[in-house]
Parts: structure tokens; sequence; C-alpha cells
């Protein structure tokens, strides 16, 4: 999807419209103001320094156009202001109405600003929740092809760059447009014939600088990118310390980083420098407009082909000049909002993503389980190949299913296709009978709980980890599931007990102490339906014996499914399945696999050896 500017704001602006309208009034009254304490000038020049000797007689408002009258009396009073003060005093009066007026534009000015500000950070707040939440409602399947430091790159980096860009242009994006049609307005009230000259005359700069823009927005979407390959190669790194340093690999990963920096090096150079082209460029061009209209509009007056005195012109340069600042604000603006419309690229491709993993137009209601867990005829391809290939179980209630075979033979991925991490390409998962699809996902994996072979902890306390994702839970059923977990002990030695932080994934406890937590946290959910993934496979003798005990109670009276490479600990399933190459080979219970002969007993046999 191609952002622009328009769709942008569109998207993310309604909720502000209230700060928006006062800006924008703040912004018309701002305008005007400048007009008005510009317009001072003209008797200052005309009157007091004798370069018009007219003298005026009051007109009554109504009496003629309302430009007329303003113009008139306002001279009058000037004249009379002479007579009565004289010159000197009048001057001082004028200056301090000046001054007044000034005082009233920086006021307005100051509002604009002030009800613009709710605005920009509100919009940024709010892209940083959308893509939070639409982060956390995708499913897994996304995250195989996107690298994790890329998505941390658009959620930081690229989210940043929306602020400094866009969002910190969106005062001169509302403040200068308007200035600029007020300016244009006097400007035609003055001499249409000069301004019909400049509305040709700056289109052109504008073409100019438009095209160094669209160049601008397509080398910020290459640096951008290479913000987030840095970012991932950062994550990657540090995730993989322990492998880099036992390797000696720290020169290979020095060599890639610093070669994908000199790219990014390389690339900001040239964006930063099309970005200073900006000011200069703008600079330039707004000068040689001003040139060209003082010849044009001098030529007119000394031609006497324009009714424009030596004051008005004068008065209309000064408003001219007052349009080519916010042009050259507005220009710089439009070479940032392209770096951030780059950006919002990237972040769209977040915002964006379909989630496949959507709840029925009509769900059904959750059902009892007191009926099997049926895979019926189920196929699933992660691209061309299918790694689930025709697989039909089915899982009684109350029972153990055990999955075993070679790794890549599809045990995991089976167990995912049951809280719908991924939605079987064909066949169907039921339920009691009902279609999984049929369901609402927050329901269908409400019934499930999972320990998996990492321990997926979070850097909280270890209450809260065993109790995440559980409302309202009490401290007695907290300690009782840490108990049942063989958790309650190691805990309470902690330096604050249950409100020890464990740090990051953990990394404070043992691997061992990491799995009970994992395993209370799952006992205090009390699911029905329970996935053990390999949940003792990374735990040494005495470990595995204080978890796997505490895994018999979890899976008391429970519909389990365990994936095992250990096989000692799947002995008492009730249906063991061996899968190869994503088919279901062999199934059938411990005793009756050994007597056939096949698979099962040959992964057996090759356990019994490597013991």
């Amino acid at each position: 999807m191609t952002n622009s500017l328009f769709s942008v704001l569109c998207r993310f602006v309604p909720p502000y419209k209230k700060y928006l309208a006062l800006n924008i009034i703040f912004n018309v009254l701002t305008s005007f103001l400048t007009l008005f304490s510009f317009a001072v000038i003209i008797p200052i020049l005309e009157m007091l320094f004798k370069i018009k000797e007219a003298t005026y007689d009051f007109v009554p408002w109504g009496s003629a156009s309302v430009k007329d009258v303003l113009i008139n009396n306002f001279y009058f009073y000037t004249q009379e202001s002479i007579s009565a003060f004289g010159q000197s005093k009048t001057l001082a009066l004028l200056a301090g109405v000046l001054v007044v007026m000034t005082a009233l534009k920086t006021g307005t000015a100051y509002l604009a600003a002030y009800f613009i500000i709710p605005l920009r950070s509100g919009i940024v707040r709010d892209i940083r929740n959308f893509v939070y939440d639409k982060i956390a409602a995708l499913p897994i399947g996304f995250f195989t092809t996107e690298r994790k430091g890329d998505v941390m790159a658009r959620m930081s980096g690229d989210v940043a760059e929306i602020e400094n860009s866009v969002m910190a242009s969106l005062d001169m994006i509302f403040k200068n447009p308007v200035m600029i049609i007020v300016c244009l307005g006097m400007m035609i009230a003055i001499s249409w014939q000069l301004t019909l000259f400049v509305l040709l005359l700056l289109p052109i700069a504008g073409i100019v600088m438009g095209r160094v823009g669209k160049r601008l927005k397509r080398k910020s979407l290459e640096l951008q990118n290479q913000w987030g390959g840095l970012m991932a190669n950062i994550e990657e790194t540090l995730g993989g310390l322990r492998i880099i340093k036992a390797f000696n690999a720290e020169d290979k990963v020095k060599g890639r980083f610093h070669a994908e920096n000199q790219v990014f090096y390389r690339l900001s150079n040239s964006v930063a420098r099309r970005q200073q082209l900006a000011h200069p460029m703008s600079e330039f061009l707004g000068t040689t407009a001003i040139a060209i209209v003082l010849w044009f509009g001098g030529s007119l007056i000394l031609s006497g082909a324009s009714s424009m005195n030596a004051a008005s012109f004068i008065y209309y340069m000064v408003i001219f000049y007052s349009i080519i600042n916010p042009a050259k604000d507005l220009s710089k603006a439009m070479y940032a909002i392209q770096k951030g419309l780059a950006s919002m690229e990237r972040v769209d491709r977040i915002l964006n993503a379909e989630n496949p993993i959507k709840d029925p137009a009509h769900p059904k209601p959750l059902p009892v389980l007191s009926g099997p867990i049926r895979y019926e005829n189920v196929t699933f391809a992660y691209g061309e190949k299918p790694v689930i290939d025709n697989v039909s179980i089915d899982i009684p209630s109350g029972s153990t299913l055990a999955l075993v075979g070679q790794s890549g033979s599809g045990k995991t991925t089976l167990a995912d296709l049951l809280p719908r991490f991924y939605d079987v390409g064909k066949g169907r998962i039921t339920i009691d009978g009902i279609d999984i699809r049929d369901l609402k996902v927050h329901d269908l994996r409400s019934l499930i709980g999972n320990v998996n072979q990492e321990a997926i902890l979070f850097n909280d306390t270890i209450y809260n980890n065993i109790t995440f994702g559980v409302q309202s839970a009490t401290m007695d059923e907290v300690i009782s599931a840490a108990k049942i977990a063989n958790a309650h002990d190691f805990i309470m030695a902690s330096e604050h007990g249950y409100q020890t932080q464990i740090g990051d994934r953990g990394c404070r406890l043992s691997g061992g102490q990491r799995q009970r937590l994992s395993i209370a946290r799952a006992i205090l959910k009390n699911p029905p339906v329970l996935i053990l993934d390999e949940a003792t496979s990374a735990l040494d003798s005495e470990s595995e014996h204080l978890v796997q005990e505490a895994l018999d109670r979890l899976m008391e009276n429970r519909t389990t499914i365990v994936i095992a490479h250990r096989l000692s600990t799947i002995r008492n399933a009730d249906i063991i399945c061996v899968m190869h190459e994503g088919r279901v080979v062999e199934r059938g219970r411990h005793d009756q696999l050994l007597e056939q002969g096949g698979y099962y007993k040959r992964l057996v046999d090759m356990q019994s050896l490597g013991d």
C-alpha cells in the first residue's frame, strides 16, 4: 500500500479533530494579525514621511465596501492624530499598535502550536498501540518469515521516524498553507495582475522540489530496511553470544555487522545530503522569485500600468516575502514527510498483514469436553510440501496421547494445530464433534494449557509469572499450584519469595526451576486439555525427576498430548503415535508397539543404546 500524507492523516487524525479545529482557527487568526500588523507600515511611509499628501474625511460604515471604508477611516484617524499630537507622537502611537498586534499574533501562534501537540503525540501513541496490538494478534506463522529484530526496528526506529518527520511537520502543514492562502488573498486585492504572475511562477519551484522529494522517499525506505537488518543482526548476536564465543566466531560476526553498518552509513549520507538540500534550494528559488517579482512589479509601476503606488508595492513585497518563509518551511516539511512516509510503509506491512486465524461469524458455545478430540484427515504445509500428511487420530477424553518420532517428523506442528497456532490446510480437528474453527479462538485456547521444552518466562516476579493469563488468582491458589509443581520450596528459599524478580527469560533460575514455574502456571490455569512439548528433554536427571513428578500430577484427569524424545517418559501413555515424514506410521500402547518390531522398536533400541 502506497501511503500519502492525506491517507495517513485520515486514518489517525479523527479522534483529535477538536485539537485540529482549534489549531486551524488560531492559525487563521495569526495570519490575519500578521497582515494587519504589516499594514501599519503604509501610513508611516505615506503620511509621516510625506510620500502622500492626500487628506481624508470620515466615511460612515456601510456607505461603501468594507475594505474601502476601513482603509479610508484608518488614514483619517492617522491624519487626525498627526494634526492633534504631531508626527512624533503619532509615530509612537502606531509603533504601539504594531507591538500590540505583534503580541496578539505571537499569542495566537503559540495557541495554535499548543493545540497541535496533543494531536501529534496522540497519533504517535496510537500508532505504537496499533502496531503492538497487531503483533500480539498475528499468528505465529507470520514471525517465521519476519526477523524479530526487523519487527522491533519497525516499532522503534520507524515509529520514531514517523514522529520526527510527519508528526513534527504537522504544525507546518496546517499553519503555512493558511498563511499562504490569506496572504495570496491580500495580494490579489492589492494587484491581481502581479499576483497572477506570481501564481504562474511558484509552481515551477514546486515541481523542482517535488522531484527531489520523491527520490528522498525511495532512499529513506532503503535506509529503514537496512536499519531493520542491523537490528536483526544485533538481536541474533545477543541471542547467540554463547555459541559465538564457543566457536571463536567473534571476527566473523563483527565482519558481517561492519559490512551491513557500512551500507547503512552510505545510505544515511545519501538521505541526509538530499534532506539538507531542501533549505538552500528553497532559499535560492525563493530569492529568485522575489527578484523576478521585484523586477516585474517595479516595471509595472514605473510604466504606469499598475494602480499601485510605491508604498502599496512595498507592502505587497512585504506580504510576498511573508509567503516565501512559510513556503520554504513547507518545502522542508515535505522533505521530512517523505522520510516519514517511507517509514509508514514499513509499519503498514505489519498493520495491514492479514491474520488468517479468525473467529467465526457465528461461534458455537464452548464444549464441556466429555467427548474425544479428533484429527480427521488433517493435512498442513508451511509451503508446498506437506508437513502433516492426511493424519487421523482419536484422543478419548481424559486419555494421554504420546507423539514420538525423529526430529522434523511433524510432532510439534501436529500439536500446534489444536490451539490454532496454524490452521489446517485440509481435513479438520474437532472437540466433542465441534470443528475448532467454529469456536472463538480465545475460548478454544482457554481449554488448553502448554508446557514447552523451553520454559518461556517473563522479566517479572515469580508470582506474576505463575498467574500469567489467569484472572483474579488468590495467593493460596498460587501456593497450591507451586506445591503441586514441586516449586514452592525453591521459591520460598529465594530472596523475596513469590515477589522475587527472575530476570530476562528467567535467567536467575536454573532450567529445572524455570520448567517447574511453567508447570505451576499451567496448573493454576487448570485446563482440561494439556500439551507437553518435550517438557523434560533439556533437564538433568534430578531436575527431570522433580519435573516429571509434577507433570504426572498435572496430567491427572486431563486429556494430554505429550511430545517426547525420551521414550521412558511415555511408557504409560494410552495411545502412542509414531510419526515419520508427516504421517502416523504406527500407533498403539508401548508393549504393543514393541511387539510389532517396527519404527517404535527401532527408536527404543537406539535410545537404549545411547543410554
